[in-house]
């Protein structure tokens, strides 16, 4: 008998050569549709299907980056169609208005899903490097900028009430956290997350809402747990020690994480230790495993399927419309 996985291949397998002799919308969503009913005649429609990209540095001048996120959000929606959310885990740019404006103007030429969330990002705090010209200016930091004029911009943008929140989607709870303070405010955090004693609270008392044992709880945070998935350093939240206890309490969590850039292929990816925790590379710069740039096109996220007794995860790479074999993930609830 075959696997859920394997028969959703052979799905895709006879549909694709489909997509070369398509130039219609109406076309490709009668493609969409014929997918849909052979999963479900399949038995393989998961309950939730949500992507997690980070790190997508969007900056006015950088067109690359505006490229790969275009191409990205292309991609979803023509191979992973009718997802349930996107989560773009930090790092949108440089905190600046004009990076803002920039990252609005490419999402709004895209058929998004109705769940978009964000967390908060090191470098959406960067407009701290800036002067008053607008120039990189790292001698004169932080160039008049404030931790609250950092996070203004960002829930301006975002329309969120604080970067941390959470959300029920499809029956499912997603929670978001964020750092709360940069360099300027207090130099020994440098590029970690800051986590205050009112959101570690907020946390425990969300984790525990509605909870039902081996329902998976989905964890949103910019910044990886030191020394667990791939790239992540000897430090990379302030409240280390609080967060993975608080967390390990939970074997249903899924803590999603950016950050480190490094690619999916690599091994360290996904890892579970007491809980599961999940790297997501980058839209924009992906690197390999010794922290360099991976020239080229390379773009990839993450598309995540939730079943009843399952959790698939898959690497997907943006510039080549293709999944990362190396990044297939499953885990049992």
């Amino acid at each position: 008998m075959l696997s859920p996985e394997d028969a959703n291949t052979i799905i895709e397998t006879f549909l694709s050569p489909m997509w070369y002799f398509v130039t219609s919308q109406e076309d490709k969503d009668e493609i969409h549709r014929l997918a849909e009913e052979l999963r479900k005649a399949a038995g393989i429609t998961p309950l939730l299907r949500f992507s997690v990209v980070s790190d997508i540095h969007i900056q006015n001048w950088d067109t690359q980056a505006q490229s790969k996120l275009g191409a990205a959000l292309d991609d979803l929606n023509q191979s992973i169609p009718n997802l349930d959310a996107l989560v773009i885990n930090g790092d949108l740019g440089d905190g600046r208005t004009n990076d803002y404006a920039m990252l609005t103007s490419i999402l709004q030429k895209y058929s998004l899903p109705k769940q978009i969330c964000y967390t908060i990002g090191n470098h959406d705090y960067y407009k701290a490097y800036y002067n008053a010209a607008g120039d990189w200016s790292p001698t004169t930091f932080p160039n008049g900028e404030t931790d609250s004029a950092s996070l203004e911009r960002f829930l301006a943008f975002t329309q969120m009430p604080s970067v941390f929140y959470d959300r029920w989607i499809q029956g499912y709870h997603f929670i978001f956290l964020g750092s709360e303070r940069y360099r300027q405010s207090d130099p020994a955090v440098q590029e970690d997350a800051w986590l205050s004693s009112t959101q570690l609270s907020w946390l425990q008392s969300k984790l525990q809402e509605n909870f039902i044992q081996h329902k998976p709880l989905f964890v949103f945070l910019h910044q990886p747990l030191q020394g667990t998935v791939s790239g992540s350093l000897p430090r990379g939240i302030v409240q280390h020690n609080e967060l993975k206890q608080m967390l390990s309490q939970y074997p249903e969590v899924f803590f999603f994480t950016g950050h480190t850039h490094w690619e999916l292929r690599l091994t360290s990816t996904l890892i579970c230790d007491v809980f599961t925790m999940v790297n997501s590379s980058s839209v924009s710069y992906p690197y390999d495993s010794n922290d360099q740039l991976i020239q080229g096109n390379r773009s990839e996220g993450l598309v995540v399927d939730v079943y009843e007794d399952r959790i698939h995860i898959r690497g997907r790479d943006f510039a080549n419309g293709a999944w990362i074999t190396e990044a297939d993930f499953i885990v049992k609830q």
